[in-house]
């Protein structure tokens, strides 16, 4: 049996691996020069690779169409994915949230046994060669047409990625052919990703320029609570953790969160609120600002709050607040003060969109898996073709989830399509 894997990243080299392994001829047809771009810099160039939580873990962490998964992540899950890895060669660790990295800490030794692994499985690897076409007779791919040669595919699994990364590869081609052989595609959006922001609201509800960013530009908080909200301010979704100011916006781990959760709705009224000191309720913040104010009754406002915030934080938070920053602290009224712990306990922020999605490190959304079987990943529209990884309408959050999924997804579709004339 002859079948042709499109795409030679997580999902794809697992894929051709794993049907070769069942006894047929597989050819992995890759348009970069190399296997493996996007495993390359996942985890900053680390790979984390899985993660080994349990089952209800991993659930807790799939954004879209958990559902879905569960037949995959049972066949191929964290135990099996490391065993796996461990069998070819690969040294792992477990290191803080269960992630799983090589003991290296170096993505290239990932790539390396799957190629390895490639060639003792004698999947024959065509690098360079873009496929353009895949022709389709009877609800059956009959033809892989590329910019070198046709193929003839008794099976054919795509397992393209999505769009993020593109020079990685990733350039929606799967999609493409997705759409032309009928499959519906999930408008894809970017996951895991910054967050942009269009202005600040003061405490009056009051819109402030954005020209305020540039100047926190850098500025990490740990140990912050964000809350998203609707337009009628109430909590849409919230996350406690570390979080850093941008040129345009906010990132860090509990943004990448957030993202992922919201890159679906409407954001003409959403704003993110970010509560500097989640630790004290307002009556113990003003009770801790009387005490400093107490102590530097005759200090400028703007100098008297270092103990509190970080420097770089107190001319916004001032502004936002309605406080004048060279009114001595003796001066500030009680209505004043009271503006100043809601605005430290609510610093919000209007969101204005997500980075674009060739920075994010997912792409959510792709092809609906309404159309495929979820246990082995073959369409239900055409008999004989597959699909895998990224490409998929599922995305999930940081952790070594989405390797996983990519990795899972890809055992399944190389398993079944192996096995089944």
């Amino acid at each position: 049996m002859n079948i042709y894997v499109i795409g030679a990243g997580a999902a794809g080299m697992i894929c051709a691996i794993t049907a070769a392994e069942l006894g047929a001829n597989v050819y992995l047809i890759e348009k970069n020069e190399k296997t493996g771009k996007k495993i390359y810099i996942t985890g900053k160039g680390r790979c984390n690779l899985t993660n080994c939580t349990d089952f209800n873990g991993y659930m807790d962490n799939i954004i879209n169409n958990k559902k879905f998964l569960i037949s995959s992540l049972q066949e191929f899950d964290s135990n099996k994915c490391m065993l796996f890895f461990e069998n070819l060669g690969l040294k792992l660790k477990v290191e803080r949230g269960n992630r799983v990295f090589p003991y290296s800490d170096k993505s290239s030794d990932v790539i390396k046994v799957l190629n390895n692994e490639l060639s003792r499985k004698n999947v024959k690897v065509l690098l360079n060669e873009t496929v353009k076409e895949l022709l389709i007779e009877n609800s059956t791919v009959k033809e892989i047409v590329t910019d070198k040669k046709t193929y003839i595919p008794d099976k054919t699994i795509i397992c393209t990625g999505g769009l993020s990364y593109p020079l990685t590869g990733s350039t929606g081609d799967g999609y493409k052919f997705a759409e032309k052989s009928g499959h519906k595609i999930v408008s894809p959006k970017p996951a895991l990703t910054g967050i942009i922001i269009s202005s600040c609201i003061n405490v009056n509800g009051e819109k402030i320029s954005k020209n305020e960013l540039p100047k926190l530009q850098g500025i990490s908080l740990k140990n912050v609570g964000v809350k998203i909200m609707n337009e009628n301010y109430k909590t849409v979704f919230y996350e406690f953790g570390e979080m850093v100011f941008t040129e345009k916006g906010v990132s860090g781990p509990i943004i990448l969160t957030l993202s992922s959760k919201i890159n679906r709705l409407n954001f003409d009224n959403l704003f993110l609120s970010v509560d500097l000191k989640p630790a004290l309720t307002e009556e113990k913040l003003n009770e801790r600002i009387l005490r400093d104010f107490s102590e530097n009754r005759n200090k400028l406002i703007k100098n008297s709050l270092s103990a509190l915030l970080l420097s770089g934080l107190i001319p916004l938070v001032l502004r936002m607040s309605g406080i004048r920053p060279d009114k001595v602290v003796n001066e500030i009224s009680r209505e004043e003060r009271n503006k100043l712990v809601k605005t430290i306990k609510n610093l919000i922020f209007k969101i204005s969109e997500l980075e674009d999605i060739s920075s994010a490190i997912v792409t959510s959304g792709g092809i609906d898996v309404k159309n495929l079987n979820p246990k082995t990943m073959e369409s239900k529209l055409i008999k004989n073709l597959y699909f895998a990884g990224e490409v998929l309408d599922i995305d999930a959050l940081t952790g070594g989830f989405n390797l996983q999924i990519a990795f899972a997804t890809g055992y399944a579709a190389g398993k079944y399509a192996a096995l089944y004339n």
